[in-house]
C-alpha cells in the first residue's frame, strides 16, 4: 500500500446549511489541487439517469476549476479510469452502484490504483460505502443484487454513511441506526463500522486516517460500547483492526 494513496469519503454531498458539497469544498480543493488534477471523471452508476447526474456535478464542481466529465461518456469505462488520476463517486443507491462497478470490471482496477497511490478516490455517501469493506451496512433498499456485498476495499472496516443519532424526543418507534448496526455486529463476517455524522469527512493519507469537514463520527465494534470521535481525530487503528 502506498504512502502516496489519497481518498476522502463524504457522508453525504448535501448538509444542512450548505449548498452541494459547499461543506467540503476546501478538503476537494486542495486535494485535486495537489495533484494537478485538470479532469475528475464522475462516477453517476448509483442513480439511473446518467447525464441528469453529471450535469448536476458539473454545475457545482466546474466553477472550482476542475472539468467534471461522465464515466458513461467514455468508449470504455476500464482505460478511463486507468488513465485517469482522480475520481468521484457520487450517492444514490449502493446495491445499483456496486453492481454496475462489477458489471464494468472496475472493483479490483480502482482498488489496485488507489492503493498504488496512483488514482485519488473522493466518495459520496453510496460512493463512501463502496470504498469499504463491504456494503453490509448501508441504509439503502437492495433494488438490485451485485454478484456480492464486497466492495472496493480501501480500507478494511464499513462505513455507515448518514449516521443519526436516536432523539429522545422522536415519536418514531421503529427500528433506530444504533439497533441496525448492532444487528450486523452479531455476524461472523462483521468489521468495525464508523458512523459518518452529515458533514463529516474521512481523509486517507496512505495508512493515516483523520476525520474532516463540520461533524464528527462514531465508531462500533462487536461487543463493545460505542465510541464519539469528533472533528480532527486520528482514526488511522482502524486501518489495522
Amino acid at each position: 500500500m502506498s504512502p502516496n494513496r489519497q481518498a476522502l469519503l463524504l457522508s453525504s454531498s448535501n448538509c444542512h446549511g450548505y449548498s452541494m458539497l459547499e461543506f467540503a469544498k476546501q478538503e476537494i480543493c486542495s486535494l485535486l489541487q495537489s495533484i494537478n488534477v485538470t479532469n475528475l471523471i464522475f462516477i453517476p452508476y448509483a442513480q439511473m439517469d446518467y447525464d441528469k447526474y453529471t450535469a448536476k456535478m458539473k454545475e457545482v464542481i466546474e466553477p472550482w476549476g476542475f472539468k467534471v466529465t461522465g464515466l458513461h461518456t467514455y468508449p470504455d469505462p476500464v482505460d478511463a479510469i486507468d488513465s485517469s488520476n482522480a475520481i468521484f463517486i457520487g450517492g444514490g443507491n449502493t446495491f445499483l452502484l456496486l453492481k454496475t462497478l462489477y458489471d464494468n470490471n472496475l472493483v479490483k482496477l480502482i482498488n489496485t490504483k488507489v492503493n498504488s497511490g496512483n488514482l485519488v478516490y473522493i466518495g459520496s455517501s453510496a460512493g463512501t460505502n463502496v470504498a469499504t469493506k463491504s456494503i453490509h451496512t448501508t441504509n439503502d433498499m437492495p433494488i438490485i443484487f451485485p454478484p456480492t456485498f464486497e466492495a472496493i476495499g480501501i480500507v478494511p472496516f464499513n462505513i455507515n454513511p448518514h449516521y443519526i443519532d436516536v432523539l429522545e424526543s422522536a415519536t418514531h418507534k421503529g427500528e433506530t441506526r444504533d439497533q441496525r448496526i448492532a444487528e450486523y455486529m452479531e455476524m461472523s463476517h462483521a468489521k468495525p463500522v464508523l458512523g459518518l455524522r452529515e458533514g463529516s469527512i474521512l481523509h486517507i493519507e496512505g495508512n493515516k486516517l483523520t476525520l474532516k469537514g463540520i461533524a464528527g463520527a462514531v465508531l462500533f465494534k462487536a461487543h463493545e460500547k460505542k465510541i464519539e470521535y469528533p472533528v480532527g481525530s486520528d482514526v488511522s487503528f482502524l486501518i489495522f483492526s
